[in-house]
């Protein structure tokens, strides 16, 4: 009769574990990445070559930060009249304003600092390990 309990608590935790990863997998917000996509309108017209995919919010880059800082933290941001610059270790997030709303601009951090570097140079740090340039020899000198 033991085992028979032991199986039946099993099988339940089991049962219960398949349901929580089913409900994490199906939001797919494991990453900001995974939050922009989940959460604005996908905008594939104003995505800047392959590198920077695009969507869409009614509301203004302020509130749109804010919902996504709310959610993710990112490691650094910036921001002066062209937008909202959120740097995450693998991803930044740009958010612009435009008429309608936001234009926001999801991009691998290594193609997205030497975008924006005019406007982030000076103001995103590097911590946690990142970095864009290369290893070779005389690298970060």
């Amino acid at each position: 009769m033991t085992y028979r309990r032991w199986f039946v608590v099993g099988t339940a935790f089991a049962i219960l574990g398949v349901l929580v990863v089913t409900i994490a997998v199906s939001s797919g917000s494991f990453s900001p990445r995974g939050f922009v996509e989940d959460h604005y309108q996908r905008a594939a017209a104003h995505d800047l070559g392959s590198e920077a995919l695009a969507y869409s919010s009614t509301k203004q880059p302020s509130q749109v930060a804010q919902e996504i800082t709310d959610a993710w933290q990112p490691a650094d941001q910036y921001i002066d009249s062209t937008g909202v610059y959120l740097r995450y270790n693998d991803d930044s997030v740009v958010i612009r304003p435009v008429a309608a709303g936001s234009l926001i601009l999801l991009e691998r951090l290594t193609t997205a600092y030497p975008r924006y570097y005019s406007h982030v140079g000076s103001h995103w740090g590097w911590g946690q390990g990142n970095t864009v340039r290369g290893g070779g020899p005389g690298s970060g000198k």
